[in-house]
């Protein structure tokens, strides 16, 4: 009785033909002759996998093919090999810094879309129609379909870079031809009125003022905002330093290396922030800015921000419903209404990319020169005392009582 032989291939250092010490995996094929024919593939650099161990992980997705399919439909891997060997390679921690949370919502998109429609289809029989027809079947927000989009096409640049596919279908091979699917919003999103933004102010105790005035006046994000610490404050330069962005309670990088630049704080919000300071519990260096104070964190009380979506339910909407706000409050709102203010004085586009940190100028347009310090904070202050300006009986025409309609290209800030 002959036995069944159970292939796994083999991992082995090689050069390639320009000199280089390379890992190459091997399997054998049976041609229709019944001629055994060996069959190779390169896994990667000496440089990159420094141990057979490390290539031999690397060929995972390889092995995974051979038991699945059979040597000789190796070359056509499925999309769950894809995404096996995507997550090992890309998705990994790989230092104390942490992911950013775009990468951990990568993985929830990959889990919750991709795989239950795809998993099992080749990664050569993906057509670029069949996925934007699917797209097209979803119903869901287009910016949740245009992030389904473009986590397809990270794993197919990723299949390129390994050499699994030749062609990413997601993009096409020239402008124009891949999946079509438009991000643009169906609602423009909420701005606070000055008046709005004073009345929700006079509301709040001093921490919650502080949150604010920070999320406004220093356009932070909600992660980026939880993720302040009083060594990120240099209250004799008036900057915060942007290292980190807390999710979920979950500390990882900022959303892009354009976010990483430090932003001004004017000198009024400093005031508060230092009171805040002197009161809080949680004042040393490595302490957050607005650490939780809950019994449940034990030891860690001051070492872990507060859940920032907590304090915008129980705190900030009530607030805000309390004070005859009626539309939709979320962090995202202050930095909507800070642009949408240093719009309406008349701020120079770069500098209100520069305030914003956006890494790419497809909103405030890149042909302008880098805008310096000293015109950030000036846009900044005008927009500080434009919103001070009732509280201190100041003349009102400093900036609009009512904030314009947002610019379809200015509002969009994430």
């Amino acid at each position: 009785m002959q036995r069944t032989r159970i292939q796994r291939g083999g991992v082995n250092l090689d050069v390639s033909s320009n000199g280089k010490n390379v890992w190459v995996f091997r399997w054998r094929v049976t041609m229709p002759n019944g001629q055994r024919v060996m069959r190779k593939r390169v896994i990667g650099s000496l440089e990159r996998y420094r141990t057979k161990t490390a290539a031999e992980k690397a060929a995972g997705v390889f092995r995974m093919a051979l038991l699945d399919k059979g040597a000789t439909a190796l070359t056509t891997i499925t999309l769950r090999d894809l995404v096996r060997h995507f997550r090992e390679q890309e998705l990994v921690d790989r230092g104390e810094e942490g992911r950013a949370y775009s990468t951990r919502d990568r993985k929830s998109v990959l889990t919750k879309w991709i795989l239950p429609r795809w998993e099992k289809t080749p990664i050569d029989q993906i057509r670029t129609v069949a996925v934007e027809e699917w797209l097209r079947s979803i119903s869901r927000a287009k910016g949740t379909k245009a992030k389904i989009r473009n986590t397809m096409s990270v794993l197919f640049n990723h299949a390129i870079c390994w050499d699994f596919v030749r062609n990413n279908p997601i993009t096409g091979p020239v402008r124009g031809s891949g999946v079509r699917q438009n991000a643009k919003r169906e609602r423009i999103p909420d701005v606070l009125d000055v008046e709005e933004f004073q009345a929700l102010l006079e509301e709040l105790p001093l921490r919650e003022r502080v949150m604010l005035w920070l999320g406004m006046t220093a356009g932070l994000r909600r992660g980026e905002l939880a993720g302040v610490k009083w060594c990120d404050v240099d209250f004799e330069k008036l900057m915060i330093d942007v290292l980190r962005s807390v999710v979920d309670q979950r500390v990882g990088k900022v959303k892009t290396e354009a976010s990483k630049k430090p932003v001004p704080i004017d000198p009024y919000v400093a005031e508060d922030l230092l009171h805040w300071c002197r009161i809080s519990k949680y004042a040393s260096p490595e302490d957050y800015v607005f650490a939780t104070d809950a019994t449940r964190a034990g030891a860690k009380r001051g070492k872990q921000p507060l859940w920032l979506a907590k304090v915008m339910q129980y705190h900030i909407q009530p607030a805000a419903q309390r004070v005859g706000i009626k539309k939709q409050i979320a962090w995202h709102t202050f930095r909507h209404t800070y642009t949408t203010l240093l719009h309406a004085n008349g701020e120079d586009v770069k500098v209100v990319q520069e305030l914003l940190r956006h890494g790419s100028a497809r909103i405030t347009m890149d042909v302008y020169a880098q805008a310096v310090t000293k015109a950030k904070r000036t846009a900044q202050n005008r927009v500080v005392a434009c919103l001070r300006a009732r509280q201190n009986g100041l003349v009102e025409n400093l900036c609009p009582q009512r904030v314009p309609a947002p610019n379809s290209q200015m509002a969009v800030t994430d």
